[in-house]
């Protein structure tokens, strides 16, 4: 979920998403959220929710920077293109998970700097190949991705999957499992998505009843707008005055109008002149027949 607080930007090292990049990689994100829920409570027997809350593009020296330490950074493959991925989230998250596995009630362990034995990460590590296995399905119509899960560490300072300039995207996710709440990461390389992002631009990949809902609401929204009532408003050339002039007017005072009386008035619509008009008359009603139309700024 994003904030109202302001956040840095940096102009010298731009880090930013196309709004349509940002909008297609939100949808897969949540997707993906969706199937790891849906993993999470089948295998845990536990209520369990995941929420997509925020993408963002960073140098991966910020992302790793930005984590607790410690941490569990579970590092992934990215087929077919052998790139490197991190899935990240608390230990603690993990040792419920585990207690949830073998029908406890979700205590775990919460003792500081705890990691996971060799039989605890092969618990965790099943529980996660099978939640993040819908990558593929995720990320459909972008590009054929799947991941598999190597190894985990606990300090993020002594992690380097990639170099610490290059950019990574880093989607951020509410976890909750039964009563506990936890944040997790999931980075991955930016190049792989934003590439195919790039190459399919000028194609449509969504789906075709993506396509229909979206006609939908375009058809909606125009006849939304066409019904909206306006305010029109037909006016003479300004005039300027001084400021003692408006104080001091008076009843019968005579302002003289800067307009000549052969020039067309203004058709006016929220300060936007949308055309000229002749002052005339509509039976016992004054009224303004249009003369010439104006080119709508866009």
């Amino acid at each position: 979920m994003r904030t109202a607080e302001p956040e840095p930007y940096d102009f010298r090292r731009p880090l930013t998403l196309a709004r349509e990049h940002a909008r297609h990689l939100e949808m897969a994100f949540q997707r993906l959220a969706r199937q790891f829920a849906t993993q999470l409570t089948a295998r845990l027997r536990v209520v369990s929710q995941v929420t997509f809350e925020d993408l963002e593009l960073r140098t991966y020296d910020e992302y790793a920077g930005g984590l607790p330490s410690p941490t569990a950074m579970v590092l992934c493959t990215l087929e077919p293109s052998r790139q490197p991925a991190v899935l990240q989230m608390p230990v603690g998250a993990a040792l419920v998970w585990i207690d949830y596995l073998f029908g406890g009630d979700g205590r775990g362990d919460e003792r500081e700097g705890r990691e996971l034995t060799e039989i605890e990460w092969t618990l965790v590590k099943d529980v996660l190949q099978h939640a993040i296995g819908d990558l593929d399905y995720a990320f459909a119509g972008l590009t054929s991705m799947s991941a598999t899960l190597r190894s985990v560490q606990y300090n993020p300072q002594f992690v380097q999957v990639v170099a610490a300039q290059e950019t990574v995207l880093v989607a951020a996710f509410l976890l909750r499992v039964g009563d506990r709440e936890d944040r997790m990461t999931l980075m991955l390389p930016s190049d792989l998505l934003l590439g195919a992002l790039r190459s399919s631009e000028g194609s449509d990949a969504r789906s075709d009843e993506e396509q229909r809902a979206v006609a939908t609401a375009q058809g909606d929204l125009e006849r939304a707008v066409h019904g909206v009532p306006v305010d029109v408003a037909v006016r003479f050339r300004p005039v300027t005055v001084h400021p003692r002039d408006v104080l001091d007017l008076a009843v019968g005072d005579v302002l003289p109008l800067s307009h000549p009386s052969t020039d067309p008035l203004d058709v006016v619509v929220d300060g936007i002149v949308l055309a000229r008009g002749a002052a005339g008359t509509h039976g016992p009603r004054l009224a303004c027949q249009v003369v010439t139309v104006e080119e709508i700024p866009a």
